[in-house]
């Protein structure tokens, strides 16, 4: 994922962050991943794993930008505490509950009487869910510091194409790749929202109350049905059916990318190689090192 000024990459045994500093170099930190699937086999199930694997990524990935955030600071700016930390993560929780799931469900509740059916109450509901989504999304793309964010986010995908066709992990091979990658976050955003129109249909209807925190206790089970086609999509990708089904994942990444430039790129092989099994990192040349050269 991107970060603050960086990118996180994970690997079969560890996570590594890397993130430019204001001085040009890059700093890397890293930190072994959790053993739990090794030693729970039942979190490698298919559909549990999708959960699983949400609430790690949420976990690791909040941890990490706030990591980030801190790496990226002058030596005489102070840090982030935990505490700021916990809070700017409990908000944002709190946010993404009330914009897509509070207020969808509220509007269609209280409107229910002009919709018709379960169904198309819940067609509705999840039409605005995701509109909600995509001004969200484009909103915070007018910020100029999510605009980088947006823009290592490229780096990322870019890299990982490099690394799977096989190419030596440089600038020049990185930068030919495309920013939409097949298995990218953003497209399971949109699964999981697509998802949620059926399942949330299967509840019923009911009060407020039981609309709400009915869709939050099934998220988990939206989060495995999403991760599952996220998986099988992605690993079927060359093919013209597959593509078709993943088309409006990629279009929505026109949003949430940007085309970086090679200091990015840079920030992202060095993630990627620090997180290879085997692969070295140490000796890596930055931009900054090639011009005091």
């Amino acid at each position: 994922m991107a970060v603050i000024e960086g990118v996180m990459m994970r690997g079969p045994e560890k996570v590594a962050v890397a993130v430019r500093k204001t001085d040009g170099s890059i700093e890397l930190q890293e930190e072994p991943v959790s053993d739990l699937p090794a030693r729970y086999s039942f979190l490698k199930w298919p559909f549990l794993r999708g959960t699983y694997v949400l609430i790690d990524s949420m976990v690791v990935g909040m941890r990490m930008l706030n990591k980030s955030a801190n790496m990226a600071l002058d030596e005489e700016e102070e840090e982030l505490t935990t505490v700021e930390m916990v809070i700017t993560g409990i908000l944002a929780f709190a946010l993404a509950i009330l914009l897509f799931v509070i207020l969808p469900t509220a509007i269609v509740h209280y409107t229910s009487r002009f919709l018709g059916g379960v169904l198309a109450q819940n067609i509705v509901e999840g039409i605005i869910r995701i509109i909600f989504f995509l001004a969200y999304v484009w909103a915070i793309g007018k910020m100029e510091d999510i605009d980088r964010v947006f823009m290592y986010h490229g780096a990322e995908h870019k890299s990982i194409f490099a690394q799977e066709a096989g190419e030596e992990l440089t600038v020049e091979n990185t930068s030919k790749y495309t920013t939409l990658h097949p298995r990218c976050g953003t497209s399971f955003i949109l699964i999981v929202l697509i998802i949620s129109i059926l399942v949330f249909a299967l509840l019923g209807e009911g009060n407020l109350f039981y609309r709400i925190w009915s869709r939050i206790a099934v998220l988990p089970i939206v989060a495995g049905l999403g991760y599952e086609f996220l998986k099988f999509s992605g690993k079927y990708y060359n093919n013209r059916w597959a593509r078709f089904l993943i088309a409006p994942g990629l279009y929505l990444q026109k949003l949430t990318t940007r085309e970086p430039d090679d200091s990015q790129l840079e920030v992202a092989i060095a993630a990627l190689k620090a997180v290879i099994p085997g692969e070295k990192t140490e000796g890596f040349l930055t931009l900054k090192d090639a011009e005091n050269l």
